[in-house]
């Protein structure tokens, strides 16, 4: 909504309130970021040869919803700024991964390969904050 928040509040000083809004916010879209009709294509590019992965990944970026598109680049600026304080808060891109990938990249209709598609979907957003530069621009 258009509330005015100040972060400087003492109730927001547990991260752990805004990271569990963030993420519930991102779970609770009608459709994920990374749409329904784009995950197995998702999935097929993280399994690719790995010079490959990439460009597939930047492709199907490009073939999302604008604002989704727009979304995802501040999102994934904004986790890789996470990483990259990671002595202070142990965060590596494994674990931003393993926060993230499920919720903002599932299937429509779960089939009794979760522990697969959770292990892509991790996949797919490290790839994403590693090469972010690459699958951005800067």
């Amino acid at each position: 909504s258009d509330e005015k928040l100040d972060l400087n509040d003492s109730k927001w000083e547990d991260i752990h309130v805004i990271t569990g809004a963030l993420k519930m916010f991102f779970r609770e879209l009608p459709e994920p970021l990374f749409t329904y009709n784009h995950f197995n294509d998702f999935v097929n590019a993280i399994k690719q040869e790995p010079r490959q992965r990439v460009p597939a990944v930047k492709d199907l970026i490009k073939q999302l919803p604008k604002p989704n598109q727009d979304t995802m680049q501040v999102l994934f600026r904004h986790l890789k700024r996470v990483v990259e304080n990671g002595e202070k808060n142990r965060m590596t891109y494994q674990s931003i991964a393993i926060v993230f990938g499920p919720t903002l990249l599932k299937p429509e209709k779960e089939t009794g390969n979760i522990a697969i598609h959770t292990v892509y979907q991790n996949q797919i957003v490290e790839l994403i904050l590693l090469e972010l530069n690459s699958v951005f621009g800067r």
